[in-house]
C-alpha cells in the first residue's frame, strides 16, 4: 500500500512540475505543439490524483455496502480519466486546425528544447518505475499511468520535432504537431478504456490461468476431479466458481474439509479475491 501511495505521490509531482514549465514556455513561444503538451501534462495531474483517490478507496476493508471490498475503484478511475483523455485530445485537435487554417506567429525561444526534452527522459525514468510497480502489486491504475507516460515520450518528441519545424518559418509543423500529439492523448485513453472496461464487465480469466487453477485443485489430497470452473473479474480480482468431484463414501465433513482446502489454496493467489467451491459427490 505504501509503495502504490509513493508511486502515486511521485507522478503527481513530476506531472505538476512538468506542467507548470510546459505552461509557461508555451505561452511564451506561442506554440501550440507546445501548449498542447501542457494540456496533456494537465490531464496527467488529474489522472494522478484520480490514481491516488482510487488506490486509497481500493485498499478500504469490506462494509456492509460493499461486503466484497472496493477493488473497482481502480478500474472505474482509470476508465473515467480514459474518457476525460478523449475530451482534452478533441480540444486540442479543434484549436490545431484553426491554426492550421489561420497560422499564428511562434517564437522559437530555446527554453521549449530544454522543457521538452527534460519531460522526455522524466517520463522514460517514470514509466520504467511505474511498470515495476504495477507488476508487483498488481494495479490496473498504476498500470494504466505508465502507458500514459510512455506515451508521453512520444507526444513530445513529436512536440519538438514540430517545434523545431516552426523554427525555421513552416508554422503549419507546430499545428501538424498538435494535432500529433492529441492523436497519442487519444491513444493513451483508447487503451486505458480499453483494458479496464473488462474490469468493469467482469471478463473471464485466460485459459491459461483457469488451467494453472484446475492443476493446484487437482494436487489437493481427495480431489477426485473438476466438472465446473468459472471466473470473471470483480474489480481487479478474480472471483472463482469451481466443482470438484470427491468420493461419495467419505463423511460429509470430510469432503468440507476438502473444499475448504482448495478454496484457502486458490485465495492465496494475488489474482483471486474470493473462491466459491462446490463438493459433487462421485
Amino acid at each position: 500500500m505504501k509503495q502504490l501511495k509513493r508511486a502515486t505521490d511521485i507522478a503527481l509531482g513530476i506531472n505538476i512540475f512538468l506542467f507548470i514549465i510546459k505552461a509557461v514556455v508555451g505561452v511564451m513561444s506561442n506554440s501550440i505543439a507546445v501548449i498542447s503538451e501542457a494540456l496533456n501534462s494537465f490531464t496527467d495531474i488529474l489522472v494522478s490524483i484520480g490514481i491516488k483517490i482510487a488506490v486509497k478507496i481500493s485498499k478500504d476493508k469490506p462494509d456492509q455496502k460493499h461486503q466484497f471490498g472496493h477493488n473497482a475503484a481502480q478500474p472505474i478511475a482509470a476508465f473515467i480519466l480514459a474518457v476525460f483523455a478523449f475530451v482534452v485530445g478533441i480540444n486540442i485537435v479543434e484549436e490545431s486546425i484553426k491554426r492550421l487554417i489561420e497560422p499564428q506567429p511562434i517564437d522559437p525561444i530555446p527554453e521549449v528544447y530544454i522543457v521538452l526534452i527534460v519531460t522526455i527522459v522524466t517520463k522514460i525514468i517514470l514509466s520504467r518505475y511505474q511498470i515495476n510497480v504495477s507488476r508487483k502489486y498488481k494495479s490496473p491504475a498504476i498500470k494504466a499511468a505508465s502507458v500514459d507516460s510512455i506515451n508521453d515520450v512520444l507526444a513530445s518528441s513529436i512536440a519538438l520535432i514540430g517545434f523545431w519545424g516552426s523554427a525555421y518559418n513552416l508554422e503549419y509543423f507546430d499545428s501538424i504537431a498538435g494535432i500529433m500529439v492529441a492523436m497519442f492523448i487519444f491513444k493513451s485513453g483508447y487503451e486505458v478504456g480499453r483494458e479496464n472496461i473488462d474490469y468493469l464487465m467482469g471478463r473471464s480469466a485466460p485459459a491459461e490461468f483457469d488451467s494453472e487453477l484446475r492443476k493446484i485443485t487437482m494436487e489437493i489430497h481427495g480431489v477426485k476431479g473438476i466438472n465446473d470452473l468459472r471466473s470473471h473479474f470483480v474489480g481487479d480480482k478474480y472471483h472463482i466458481e469451481i466443482h470438484i468431484e470427491v468420493d461419495k463414501d467419505i463423511p460429509t465433513s470430510v469432503s468440507h474439509d476438502i473444499g475448504n482446502k482448495v478454496r484457502q489454496t486458490l485465495e492465496e493467489l494475488d489474482e483471486i479475491q474470493k473462491v466459491f467451491v462446490h463438493v459433487d459427490p462421485v
